[in-house]
């Protein structure tokens, strides 16, 4: 019996009962109602049908003439414990079926009892059934989508940090995730939370930065009708939404300093009060916060309490920028790439060797999160097979503004950033510029020179000056 044939209604049912009239109604009505059914008349042969077959929902009586019926719920529950099990007892005491539904049945069923009773007794243990796989199904969903290897990196600071992570993921500690904008904070926190006994429970992610300090007191802890203009009903916060799961607070720096204290609070008392109220709730959350700021300076500063920095950062994990782990690019490019061409239907064969180098020497200030939307802007623009540094140039911007720090103080420093500037990007635009002159005379050095109104020795000047080989060039032989 498949998932799909019990989603649709039909169940394979099993009846246990030495009591021939109960076996064909059971037969009848079920049948009725689409549902496979097999009929076994002793304890013995039910449990060997059961080894053998695969069944949904098994119906058995609790006196049968040579096992005990209790016996057999027992055995059942040890050996299949995803079949739903319904007992059938004409001895209907209250203590026979609290006993049973102990040992693990479904529902129980009095004798005498009608087909309806039977039919929606069935009916809820196939529903039930069917809504636990589902869940199993999409919780392995989850797990794969955020399990750590689908976390790109074998940087060696990376895989530090898996092992940490995998170390905290199943404990309720508090984590604090630190590091630059695009390093992904908020896919390392999934990740946490799937690997959590939380893992079924709600993930909830607030970034802090984009409520006012009013807004975001009431989105976290909820408000009560009239505990403000425009409060005209109760509303349930983001903390009441988190309960048994984990929220995920981004920026928490942005948080101000009474909201600071409040969720301090709802940490060690785990209680709060929503706006306007003066009964107190009660939360059950795990909390993981992010930030790219350094909070101990905050705290220095006075713009972030000290006691809540200690609260949040049990457990702080340090999440490094991409120019830190260079080792990564072209994996993380390739990602991307095969990512995006999924997505779109694209079949973009990889990568030159230049365009590789361009990718691994820039530092990325966006990060992984820039990477990623530049590969994605690739993808959607360029028509080739293969990405070169040609198209980098035109999809990649790779000038950074300078900050006043930065200025040159002397004339030689000046000319020192000029000669810099020119190498690092000019540069750049240089050798794109040769490459697409030598594709497009298919690597015939005169043919590419005279096409862009060179001499062919200052063309070849160029080409050694960037390392670029005409050979690579020429079309392959068919």
């Amino acid at each position: 019996m498949t998932t799909s044939e019990t989603a649709s209604g039909t169940a394979s049912i099993l009846v246990i009962d030495d009591e021939k009239v109960i076996c064909d109604g059971c037969r009848l009505v079920l049948h009725d109602q689409n549902h496979r059914i097999d009929v076994c008349m002793t304890g013995r042969d039910g449990l060997e049908a059961v080894r053998r077959g695969n069944y949904d929902v098994v119906l058995l009586d609790m006196k049968l003439p040579d096992l005990d019926g209790m016996e057999i719920l027992r055995l059942l529950r040890q050996e299949s414990p995803q079949i739903r099990i319904i007992v059938m007892t004409g001895y209907s005491t209250v203590n026979n079926a609290v006993k049973a539904m102990k040992l693990g049945a479904f529902d129980y069923l009095a004798k005498p009892f009608s087909d309806d009773e039977m039919v929606i007794a069935v009916e809820k243990a196939v529903e039930n059934k069917r809504l636990t796989e589902e869940n199993l199904m999409l919780r392995s969903q989850l797990f794969a989508k955020f399990d750590f290897s689908n976390i790109v990196g074998e940087n060696a600071n990376v895989l530090r940090i898996f092992e940490k992570i995998r170390k905290a993921a199943p404990t309720d500690g508090t984590i604090l995730l630190e590091g630059e904008s695009g390093t992904g904070k908020e896919l390392f926190a999934k990740a946490i939370h799937t690997h959590s006994r939380r893992a079924a429970k709600p993930f909830i992610a607030v970034d802090c930065s984009t409520f006012s300090a009013s807004l975001l007191e009431s989105e976290l802890f909820g408000h009560v009708k009239g505990a403000f203009t425009g409060a005209f009903q109760d509303k349930a916060g983001i903390l009441e939404a988190a309960n048994g799961g984990t929220l995920f607070l981004d920026e928490v720096a942005n948080l101000n300093l009474e909201v600071q204290g409040k969720l301090l609070r709802a940490m060690e008392t785990h209680e709060y009060r929503p706006v306007g109220s003066n009964r107190a709730r009660k939360t059950n959350m795990r909390i993981i916060a992010a930030t790219n700021q350094n909070l101990k300076s905050l705290v220095e500063e006075g713009r972030f309490r000290k006691d809540f920095f200690y609260r949040l950062n049990v457990l702080p994990i340090f999440l490094p920028p991409l120019r830190e782990r260079k080792d990564d690019i072209p994996k993380l490019a390739y990602h991307f790439l095969r990512l995006f061409g999924r997505e779109m239907g694209r079949r973009v064969q990889g990568f030159t060797d230049e365009a590789l180098e361009v990718l691994i020497e820039y530092d990325w200030p966006g990060n992984v999160r820039q990477l990623k939307n530049v590969v994605e802007r690739l993808m959607i623009m360029v028509d080739d097979r293969m990405l070169d540094q040609h198209h980098l140039v035109e999809n990649l911007h790779p000038m950074r503004s300078r900050s006043g720090t930065d200025l040159p103080n002397t004339v030689e420093e000046l000319k020192a950033v000029k000669r810099r500037i020119l190498e690092e990007h000019f540069g750049q635009i240089e050798k794109a510029f040769l490459q697409q002159s030598l594709k497009d005379s298919e690597g015939n050095i005169t043919r590419a020179a005279a096409t862009v109104g060179m001499q062919r020795s200052n063309f070849s000047a160029l080409m050694k000056k960037h390392h670029l080989a005409p050979e690579k060039f020429k079309p392959s032989p068919p």
